[in-house]
């Protein structure tokens, strides 16, 4: 492992910080650093940090970076409420046990990326019920499989230890085809209103950024039901 990637720790990764009925704060480095041709009335140098504006809201014509579309077609970053909670519903985490290895599924976080159907059709099945087997094939092809989901709705468990992180990887923001921000690497996720539940994986997750999903930030894979393109390629 690269010695720098080891030695570094969470406060000097990247952070996103989602703005109310705004766009995503890439923030690459948390230390105020001085504006160019800006001062206050002392003529003393004024400092801040910097970033980068992504677009969440779908609208942008310059995505994925924000150019201030959300502000013109109202969109909220606000959830569908239940209407006995006053609160978003939680999914669950189901458990698909075999003889070596349990699978885990959280459908509520799933992007719809179709890495594990796409890959390894023997164990997810996408027309069957239950659509995971876990003796369908060996644990190595399962455990690779399942790394490659984006979102982290898929986890494994070995001798009762559930492995869903992946803390090898360098931290990357990635603007998929129509599809969320893949986030990888430990990217960190800042805000008041994030709600981190139980089968999430902080080391990686797929944010929504067509503006539909029910479950915002955090992709839900509504961009394919809305048939969200981005155009800007």
């Amino acid at each position: 492992m690269d010695v720098k990637r080891q030695q570094q720790q969470p406060q000097d990764k990247p952070k996103i910080l989602p703005l109310s009925n705004g766009p995503y704060y890439l923030i690459n480095d948390m230390k105020p650093k001085v504006v160019e041709h800006l001062q206050d009335d002392d003529g003393k140098p004024l400092s801040n940090i910097s970033g980068v504006a992504l677009c969440r809201c779908g609208a942008s014509k310059n995505k994925p970076f924000c150019d201030g579309t959300h502000n013109i077609i109202g969109f909220s970053s606000s959830n569908k409420l239940t209407s006995d909670e006053g609160k978003i519903s939680k999914g669950k985490k189901k458990s698909y046990a075999g003889k070596n290895i349990t699978i885990h599924d959280y459908r509520k976080i799933c992007s719809h990326a179709a890495e594990c159907i796409n890959n390894l059709s023997s164990v997810f099945k996408f027309d069957a019920r239950p659509w995971i087997d876990p003796d369908g094939t060996n644990i190595e092809d399962i455990i690779k499989t399942i790394r490659k989901c984006p979102s982290g709705a898929l986890s494994y468990s070995i001798d009762g230890v559930e492995h869903k992180e992946q803390n090898e990887r360098d931290p990357m923001v990635t603007a998929s085809r129509n599809g969320p921000f893949l986030i990888a690497g430990g990217v960190e996720l800042i805000g008041d209103n994030i709600q981190w539940e139980e089968g999430y994986s902080k080391e990686h997750y797929t944010l929504c950024r067509c503006g539909a999903s029910n479950n915002k930030p955090f992709c839900d894979g509504m961009h394919k039901s809305i048939n969200f393109v981005d155009n800007s390629k």
